[in-house]
């Protein structure tokens, strides 16, 4: 299988995300959520986290009301995938599939029958919806935790009702949630706001993963230039994270 579709960005990038090893979040499965649609994308934003300095990836796609996966299908996706990398020479090694659930209508469903695929074999990663919280959200993370499963809350940043100087985020740290922002935010990927919440909730110590929730090759590229800003540089030279430990 050939995979010259998609060009590789010619800017030199520098690999500042060594001092993260593993990306842990991403969403590389070729037509399973709103990420990647081929096999040739999937190798091309691959072989760009590798550029930038990572060297494991762990794929997340989206369970949710409206990605109705499958865990055992999205299981044998992501071995078609290893193996298209490996086809392709690329040094990284792709050490674990995960699913990104979304907290949602169907995820009491879930909770009646967990089959959660997790971040590292231990976390059980989870989203809100992007534009509105669903009344109860904090009251399903609470159940999941009772089933003894760690959670880990992607990119609070993003989520414009969250006030992340009031009692929502401190609830939820309180309750032993993990808190993973998005390294694209802290270039304004996803805009001025989230970048300034990022940054906040990284300097306070609340967030214990990066993640670059890549989804295709525009991520890719915002990736690339990222790794050119200095004061991202200095951010993952001051602080720690757990994604070594993955």
């Amino acid at each position: 299988m050939a995979f010259g579709l998609f060009k590789k960005n010619k800017h030199e990038v520098e690999p500042i995300f060594a001092a993260l090893g593993t990306d842990m979040h991403c969403h590389l499965i070729p037509s399973v959520d709103d990420g990647s649609k081929s096999m040739e994308e999937s190798i091309e934003c691959l072989s760009t986290l590798k550029a930038v300095g990572y060297s494991k990836v762990i794929i997340t796609p989206h369970f949710a009301s409206r990605y109705r996966n499958d865990e055992e299908d999205i299981a044998r996706r992501f071995e078609e995938v290893k193996k298209a990398a490996n086809d392709e020479g690329l040094e990284i090694e792709l050490s674990g599939i995960a699913g990104e659930y979304r907290v949602d209508t169907i995820f009491k469903e879930r909770l009646e029958h967990p089959r959660f695929l997790k971040v590292g074999g231990k976390y059980v990663l989870v989203e809100y919806s992007i534009h509105q919280q669903m009344i109860g959200a904090e009251n399903l993370i609470f159940d999941l935790q009772m089933q003894n499963q760690e959670v880990i809350l992607a990119h609070p940043e993003r989520y414009p009702y969250i006030n992340i100087d009031g009692a929502q985020i401190e609830q939820l740290l309180n309750q032993g949630v993990l808190l993973q922002c998005n390294v694209l935010s802290l270039g304004g990927f996803y805009g001025e706001e989230a970048k300034r919440r990022a940054f906040t909730l990284i300097e306070r110590g609340w967030v214990s993963f990066l993640g670059t929730d890549t989804h295709n090759v525009l991520y890719a590229h915002a990736l690339r230039d990222l790794t050119h800003q200095k004061k991202v540089r200095k951010l993952l030279e001051k602080y720690e994270f757990k994604n070594k430990e993955l």
